[in-house]
């Protein structure tokens, strides 16, 4: 995986996404309510599988999550797993 990776959060489109040479990787998300986003897709060109990058890309949700005071809803199973790989990031996890 190329580091650093450029993410950028393309707020118009709701998602984040970085382009590499392969492709590139995004991460889609619906605003639920004024402080939840619902991470619901995320998507990798299969040539850059297993490099980390939908990992990263969920980091990057995280940050600007954390930044904003925002929650979020896992509803990708791959940002579902994601959280249970990282506990540390849970308390970003919307309740409700």
């Amino acid at each position: 995986m190329p580091d650093p990776l450029s993410i950028r959060h393309e707020a118009a489109e709701h998602r984040f996404a970085v382009t590499l040479p392969g492709g590139e990787g995004k991460l889609l998300y619906e605003v639920r309510a004024p402080a939840v986003l619902d991470l619901h897709y995320t998507e990798v060109p299969s040539a850059l599988r297993g490099q980390g990058i939908a990992g990263a890309l969920v980091e990057a949700a995280c940050e600007y999550a954390r930044a904003r005071e925002l929650r979020l809803i896992p509803s990708c199973s791959y940002v579902a797993w994601w959280f249970s790989q990282h506990p540390e990031q849970r308390d970003l996890l919307h309740a409700g």
